[in-house]
C-alpha cells in the first residue's frame, strides 16, 4: 500500500486494511521518504514557479527513487512478488514499480493518480490557492488548516467522520511535526522530475478515480487506463481525492475482486 503526496502511513482507514486483511493479503503499509517515521532529505523543493509551469527543480531524488525504497522494503521483507496499490503520488510510484521491476507486480491498483502528462489530471485553481497557503506550524492551527484541505479535496458522496479526520491529522502532525511540509515539497520536485510513467506496463491493472476529485481531475485516471494495456476503469460516482472510512468497503471489494482474477506476472 503505498500512501499518498504529504500522507503518512496512517491515512489508509484501518477499515481498508482490515477488509484486505480479512480477504487474505498480508498488508503492508509504510511511510514514503520525506514523510512521517520515514527517513526526511535536506534541501528546497521547487519554487511557486516552477510547480505553475511545471518544471523540474533539479530534485534530489525523483519517483525511480521512490519505486526503489518500495522494492527495497518487500526485498528485505522476504517478499519477491505483491500486489501493488497506491493512491495519488503512491499510485504513480506504483506505476514505476511495475515498468522497471514487472516480475515482482502480481497485480497494480492506481487509485486518483495521473500519467504524468501536463494535459491530465490537473488540480482546480481553487485548490491550488489553497495548498499554496503558508503552511501553519503549530498544532492546532496545522489541524484545523488540514481539516479545510480535506473539506475541499474530500468528495460529497464519501465524506469523512469531522472527529476522526481531526484525530488522524492531530496523530500526524505528532508523528513529523512541522518539518513535513519541507518533505511535501520534496515529494512534488520528485514528481516534477520523473515524466511520463506509463511506458511498458504489463500488470494487470485496475484504475480507481472519483467523478468529483479536484486535486487529480477524473481525466488523469481516464489517460492512465487507455496508456496501460487492458487495464480496467472504475469511475465512482462523488468520490473525491480522500479515501475514508466510508468509502472503505467499496474499494476493498473493487480490489480483492481485481487481485483474486489477476494474473501472476511471468
Amino acid at each position: 500500500m503505498i500512501i499518498g503526496l504529504g500522507f503518512q502511513l496512517i491515512r489508509w482507514p484501518k477499515a481498508l486494511i482490515d477488509a484486505l486483511a480479512a480477504g487474505g493479503h498480508r498488508v503492508i503499509a509504510f511511510d514514503n521518504r520525506d514523510s512521517g517515521r520515514s527517513t526526511f532529505a535536506t534541501g528546497p523543493g521547487p519554487t511557486l514557479w516552477q510547480k505553475l509551469k511545471k518544471q523540474a527543480p533539479g530534485a534530489q531524488y525523483d519517483l525511480s527513487d521512490m519505486a526503489g525504497d518500495a522494492g527495497g522494503l518487500l526485498t528485505h521483507l522476504g517478499i519477491d512478488r505483491a500486489h501493488v496499490v497506491g493512491m495519488s503520488m503512491g499510485g504513480m510510484i506504483g506505476q514505476v514499480i511495475a515498468a522497471r521491476y514487472p516480475t515482482r507486480v502480481l497485480s497494480l491498483t492506481l487509485i486518483f493518480s495521473t500519467t504524468g502528462s501536463a494535459q491530465v489530471g490537473q488540480p482546480d485553481l481553487r485548490v491550488m490557492l489553497e495548498l499554496a497557503r503558508k503552511p501553519r506550524t503549530e498544532k492546532q492551527a496545522f489541524i484545523a488548516q488540514r481539516f479545510r484541505v480535506s473539506g475541499i479535496i474530500g468528495g460529497p458522496g464519501f465524506p469523512a467522520d469531522p472527529d476522526e479526520a481531526r484525530e488522524t491529522f492531530a496523530l500526524s502532525f505528532d508523528r513529523t511535526g512541522p518539518e513535513q511540509y519541507k518533505g511535501v515539497a520534496r515529494q512534488i520536485g520528485a514528481i516534477l522530475a520523473s515524466g511520463d510513467r506509463t511506458t511498458e506496463i504489463t500488470t494487470p491493472t485496475l484504475v480507481i478515480h472519483g467523478d468529483r476529485d479536484p486535486l487529480v481531475h477524473p481525466s488523469g485516471g481516464q489517460a492512465t487506463a487507455h496508456a496501460i494495456p487492458g487495464a480496467r476503469h472504475v469511475t465512482i460516482a462523488g468520490m473525491g481525492h480522500e479515501i475514508t472510512r466510508s468509502l472503505s468497503p467499496t474499494l476493498a471489494n473493487l480490489i480483492l475482486t481485481h487481485t483474486a482474477t489477476a494474473e501472476p506476472a511471468e
